[in-house]
């Protein structure tokens, strides 16, 4: 599990797209301040499909950058 607070882009010359995963996402609160958090499960061809795999958290902070970013690398 990470919460992620920084985010940097990087090139990189072999890139490859991964098997597809199942993800649900949740919000709660920590002294007043309220997270998101993403859960990936495990793909088909594993063991527990249902296990989680991995989880990202961020706070509202961080959701403005990623939304920025992903409005420039994806012109929306």
């Amino acid at each position: 599990m990470a919460r992620i607070t920084e985010i940097t882009k990087i090139e990189k010359t072999r890139n490859s797209i991964r098997s597809d995963a199942d993800c649900t996402y949740c919000v709660f609160y920590v002294n007043d301040e309220k997270y998101f958090q993403l859960e990936t499960y495990g793909s088909s061809g594993r063991k527990e499909i249902q296990k989680t795999s991995q989880n990202i958290q961020f706070d509202k902070e961080f959701a403005i950058k990623l939304i920025q970013i992903l409005k420039k690398e994806f012109n929306i």
